[in-house]
């Protein structure tokens, strides 16, 4: 199963809805993780065995090239466009339950 970290831009109430449908997500304002940098986002959600969540595609794809260009491992970079969070949500457990933690693992992905 995909342990799943949301940075802070995903608001809290996805991790919250993610949980109740059996899903181990936390947000990075559960986490106390507010104001962390990108790499410090990705930085905890490997050290935490978790794949990350995020709106800001950019960035972290430039941090997916520099992991890969460096050797370093994550648990998986999930991206996305701001959406409804109805819609955010199906695309989150489409994602969750069709793919799985060693499938993902250094890779990037957009939902």
């Amino acid at each position: 199963m995909i342990r799943l970290y949301l940075d802070e831009d995903v608001h809290k109430k996805v991790a919250l809805a993610l949980r109740l449908k059996g899903y181990d997500a936390v947000s990075a304002h559960e986490a106390g993780n507010w104001g962390f940098t990108d790499p410090e986002q990705l930085g905890y959600a490997t050290r935490d065995g978790r794949a990350i969540f995020t709106f800001n595609s950019g960035d972290f794809a430039r941090l997916h090239k520099e992991y890969s260009g460096k050797g370093l491992h994550h648990f998986g970079i999930l991206t996305a466009k701001q959406v409804p969070f109805s819609i955010l949500l199906v695309r989150l457990t489409d994602f969750l339950y069709n793919n799985d933690r060693k499938e993902i693992m250094d890779g990037l992905f957009w939902i």
